[in-house]
């Protein structure tokens, strides 16, 4: 008889319950429910303030009450929405296979963006991004096992700034195939940017079945939504394209002080673009998220590294799940301004709690100095601090073969499982292997040159960038994205 195997049942007995992964949750069922019917309210006797002349038309039509800018929204026309808008979406890579499921509590992990420097992959020199550095990034992203999806990791200063958006899509379409989050400045850029999409996919039609990128559009907070951050909800929803209604809060400050008001300003700013898009086109796919910081007034600066940003943002993912509204966060920045234990401490937290709180898409990995400023090294550790951190997710399976009873059988007390074949098939699997984190002996570290984890990132992120091949985009493909940026710059 097999010793992996003992004569019970194969079978999983009645009732038998499985936690098929590790997550905790910040609030309770009640607490969301309560959080909810206060965003309701907020909504229905506050309102919120609509610059967009479109958008105030669509909701005076719904049932809305619009009094200049100020609209203030039924209840059962918001919870309407959230039950229209999908509870699940699914990303794609360039090549239209499907890549991120977008659901219930999966993960996904990638960079940040919006950084107004970086720091320069070879030198160190503290900089203002170019466009090479956003391909460097796409490079990077394309490369790392655990990072799924790619962003800008800062906006280029060396092209049109009116066209900017274009060429970052361009960047990181033509360096990977991984699903993009592409933040639109204007519509007009993101008209181009869904040509562009349209191009690589073959049609619209096409890229509507299988999208490979996603919005990201920033709302202004505080229940005012801007013109410009309504038009672009309106393009996407009219084209059937998956976007991002982010709101970013300061709690004392754009936002209450409290933690659980912060989250109710949030989600009552998200659910105004959840409805919109809803309203333009039922089933829209549409992700909501909300970062949150707090004013360190001493210093002067908005930390991303702060416990308050874990514990806002996984409270408004816990919010979001309990709504079946797939969610954004942000996680992976630190206030360090170089590779340190500070930064490490700080990244590791950060994107161990959102990803234990189920947070979907979790953006932020490899900014330093509270954001300012991007690092591809950083973004390389982060890499390594998600592979754990999925690992200690995946939790631990328990079946007959995995609770080895017949193994623990033959070995007997004080034998050795070395050598077993249950040991063999197990090893491998069961156990996390650290790509960059080391593990030698001193002797042959200090061997090796006592390379600490920042230098060892560092010679990775060049490796990568030296050797690393990204598929390319076939030849008459890459000549009509680049058409569609030469129009652009033309007209814009």
């Amino acid at each position: 008889m097999n010793p992996m195997c003992t004569t019970r049942s194969n079978y999983t007995r009645s009732d038998f319950e499985v936690n098929q992964t590790i997550s905790w949750e910040m609030l309770s069922d009640d607490q969301c429910e309560e959080i909810l019917m206060t965003a309701l309210e907020v909504l229905e006797r506050t309102g919120a303030d609509i610059l967009n002349k479109e958008a105030q038309d669509v909701f005076a039509e719904a049932g809305c009450w619009v009094d200049g800018t100020r609209v203030r929204i039924p209840s059962a026309l918001t919870e309407w929405a959230v039950k229209t808008a999908p509870s699940r979406v699914t990303l794609c890579d360039r090549n239209g296979k499907r890549a991120l499921r977008v659901e219930t509590t999966n993960s996904y992990y990638g960079p940040g963006q919006g950084n107004a420097f970086i720091l320069d992959p070879l030198t160190g020199e503290r900089r203002e991004p170019v466009k090479s550095d956003v391909a460097n990034t796409g490079i990077i992203c394309d490369a790392l096992n655990n990072i799924d999806f790619a962003l800008s990791n800062g906006y280029p200063t060396d092209v049109n700034s009116a066209t900017a958006d274009l060429h970052v899509f361009e960047a990181l379409l033509t360096n990977t195939t991984k699903p993009i989050i592409q933040p639109i400045q204007d519509v007009k850029q993101g008209q181009a940017i869904l040509d562009m999409g349209s191009a690589v996919a073959g049609s619209l039609k096409e890229f509507q079945k299988n999208p490979f990128f996603a919005f990201l559009i920033d709302s202004e907070g505080t229940l005012v939504h801007s013109d410009q951050t309504l038009a672009k909800v309106i393009l996407a929803a009219k084209n059937r394209v998956p976007f991002i209604y982010n709101t970013k809060l300061i709690l004392g400050d754009t936002a209450p002080a409290s933690p659980a008001g912060a989250i109710v300003v949030a989600l009552a700013d998200v659910l105004v673009g959840i409805l919109l898009s809803q309203l333009i086109r039922q089933g829209t796919p549409v992700f909501a998220g909300g970062v949150f910081t707090i004013d360190d007034q001493e210093n002067g600066v908005l930390p991303w590294g702060a416990p308050e940003v874990s514990l806002v943002g996984t409270g408004m993912g816990n919010v979001l799940r309990f709504l079946r509204v797939p969610s954004f966060g942000f996680a992976g920045a630190s206030e360090s301004k170089i590779s340190d234990a500070q930064m490490g401490l700080e990244e590791a937290f950060s994107m161990l709690h959102q990803g234990l709180s189920g947070t979907n898409l979790i953006h932020g990995c490899g900014q330093l100095e509270y954001g300012l400023t991007g690092s591809l090294d950083m973004l390389t550790i982060g890499d390594e601090i998600v592979g754990m951190t999925r690992k200690i997710i995946q939790g631990i399976e328990v079946n007959e073969e995995r609770t080895a009873r017949g193994v623990i059988d033959a070995v007997e007390p004080g034998g050795n499982y070395l050598g077993e074949e249950h040991t063999l098939k197990y090893f491998r699997t069961e156990f996390w292997w650290p790509t960059l984190m080391n593990r030698d002996r001193i002797k042959d570290w200090t061997e090796a040159g006592c390379k600490s984890l920042g230098q060892r990132a560092k010679e990775k992120t060049q490796s990568i960038l030296q050797t690393h091949q990204s598929e390319k985009l076939p030849e008459d493909v890459l000549a009509e994205v680049k058409a569609i940026i030469e129009k652009a710059e033309k007209s814009l």
